[in-house]
Parts: structure tokens; C-alpha cells; sequence
């Protein structure tokens, strides 16, 4: 059950990104569910290793490179799933901002 919740907050907090980032879309719902599947395992899987092979230059970037990794992470996942599509570099950087600030508050929202 708790999967399920964490699951809906992710597809929830990709559709208010959607609206609030020009230059972000979801096609439709399966769209968003898939984007926020593929998003997860991505950031379970595949991001803590390459943060952990960065560290020496997060660290002497101050956590910048570890933002752009999310940043390149999130438009990579916009190139794999149909539907789902990420306009450039600097519309990434904004949703990854939002997304994250759009994540905390509803998964904040949820824990109450």
C-alpha cells in the first residue's frame, strides 16, 4: 500500500509539473504513471551509483554536480519513455527544481 501512495504522489507531483513548466509534457496519465515508474527505479538503482562515482567532484563543486546529475537523470528518463518530454537543457534544470520542491510538500502532505 505504501508503494501505491508513493507511486500516485510521483504521477501527482509530474502532472503540477507539468502545469506550472513550460516546455515539460505528458502526453496523457499512462504517460505520467510510466514517467514516474521509470523515474523511481532510476533513483533507487542507477542514481546512488553515479553520485557515489562523482563524489570527489560534488564535493568540490559544492553539490552542483550532484544537482546536474539529477538534472541529466531526469531528461534521460524523458528520452525513454513515449510521451513523456523533457524541450531542453534548461526547462530540465526547472522541472527537476520544481519537481523536487512539488515531491517534498505532497509527500510532507502525506505523512500527516
Amino acid at each position: 500500500m505504501h508503494l501505491v501512495i508513493r507511486l500516485l504522489i510521483n504521477v501527482l507531483a509530474l502532472i503540477i509539473v507539468e502545469y506550472l513548466v513550460p516546455g515539460f509534457y505528458l502526453a496523457n496519465i499512462w504517460s505520467a504513471i510510466v514517467a514516474a515508474v521509470v523515474i523511481g527505479i532510476v533513483n533507487t538503482l542507477i542514481k546512488p551509483l553515479i553520485q557515489f562515482i562523482a563524489l570527489p567532484l560534488s564535493i568540490m563543486t559544492f553539490g552542483i554536480a550532484a544537482f546536474l546529475i539529477n538534472v541529466s537523470l531526469l531528461l534521460i528518463v524523458s528520452k525513454i519513455v513515449p510521451g513523456f518530454l523533457i524541450s531542453n537543457f534548461t526547462t530540465a534544470i526547472i522541472a527537476s527544481l520544481v519537481l523536487s520542491l512539488v515531491s517534498w510538500f505532497l509527500n510532507k502532505l502525506a505523512r500527516e
